[in-house]
């Protein structure tokens, strides 16, 4: 276990959104929200601004990803923009070298390649996606290779080209929420983002096998880990934990298959769920920050002391709009970013 003596202050942070379609709002009105996000924690001194693929749910809009990403690099100047993350068994690895390498022409020096190799959504749709029941996911290391033969500018030689991709330098990220990723991101030597925001559990365990199987890359010469985090800051702890609420409801509609719009938030989810489906969705949100600004930063102090994380992306996935603007603002205050 790491004891990183890292200040918030001296370590980047950066914002995994993902997209939510409130109740009665629209995709369309999703979308001008994630831009306008993207424009306030640009500057407000962020560092990335990563979206993440998801099919089939009623309140996720980002599930064309790459054209996501485009939209928020387009509005936006200097912000790290990428997927957290790109489904890559969803996907040929060409289509994936092609968009991404589209994407760092327009927008050099500012996109990042996020790859996880769960479907981000259920069996059917995952079918749907993939045309192919075989296609399980088993083989995301080769299809991780091929990915990255077509970024190589000795790709010219094959007879399957990625153009635009060819030797362009779209920086790679492996994503997960176990050991699998783990162990191959430390063995290729690329950077490791960690979905602690939603698997808590397997946080500390990931990490070490991240940088236990570390090994020196063109890329990286040691281990980058990013760790994810869900974090509701508002001005006083009652009115954070209210609007938490409206994550914790979206968390129940999944763990009973019925996912739906994010909700407005509701004073107390007393009679919402039931004593197992509480203890079943803390569990999950375990590494969740609710507070005050004085509690958020002890809070995301002592999680940064725990995994000695070298970046974290932060999830603060909140009904109204504004609220999610002053969650995020808090942040860079306590962290000294703005």
């Amino acid at each position: 276990m790491s004891q990183s003596k890292k200040q918030l202050s001296e370590i980047p942070l950066s914002v995994l959104d993902l997209a939510n379609i409130t109740e009665g709002s629209t995709p369309a009105e999703s979308f001008k929200h994630t831009l306008n996000l993207a424009q306030h924690v640009e500057k407000w001194g962020f560092n990335r601004f990563w979206l993440a693929e998801h099919h089939s749910m009623p309140g996720i809009a980002s599930s064309a990803t790459s054209v996501v990403i485009g939209y928020v690099a387009a509005g936006t100047s200097t912000l790290k923009v990428g997927s957290g993350g790109i489904m890559l068994p969803n996907h040929s690895p060409l289509v994936i070298a092609e968009q991404f390498g589209t994407l760092e022409s327009m927008y050099p020096g500012r996109i990042d390649l996020g790859l996880g190799r769960a479907p981000g959504s259920d069996q059917f749709t995952a079918m749907a996606l993939r045309r192919d029941s075989r296609n399980t996911g088993d083989d995301f290391p080769e299809q991780l290779e091929q990915l990255r033969t077509y970024f190589d500018a000795n790709s010219r030689h094959n007879r399957v080209r990625a153009i635009p991709g060819e030797g362009l330098n779209v920086p790679i990220w492996l994503l997960g929420s176990s050991g699998f990723s783990a162990k191959l991101a430390g063995k290729l030597g690329l950077p490791f983002s960690f979905a602690s925001h939603f698997a808590p559990e397997n946080t500390m365990a990931a990490l070490e096998i991240y940088r236990s199987n570390f090994q020196p890359s063109d890329v990286l010469s040691e281990p980058y880990a990013m760790v994810g985090i869900n974090v509701y800051a508002a001005d006083t702890e009652r009115e954070a934990a209210y609007l938490a609420t409206s994550y914790q409801q979206q968390f129940l509609s999944l763990i009973r298959n019925t996912p739906n719009q994010l909700q407005p938030p509701v004073d107390s989810m007393d009679g919402l769920w039931t004593p197992y489906e509480k203890a079943s969705i803390q569990s999950k949100l375990d590494a969740s920050v609710i507070g005050n600004p004085e509690q958020v930063k002890e809070k995301l102090q002592a999680f940064l002391d725990k995994t000695g994380a070298d970046e974290m992306i932060i999830n603060s996935g909140m009904f109204y709009h504004e609220s999610r603007l002053r969650s995020y603002e808090i942040i860079a205050e306590i962290a000294d970013k703005n």
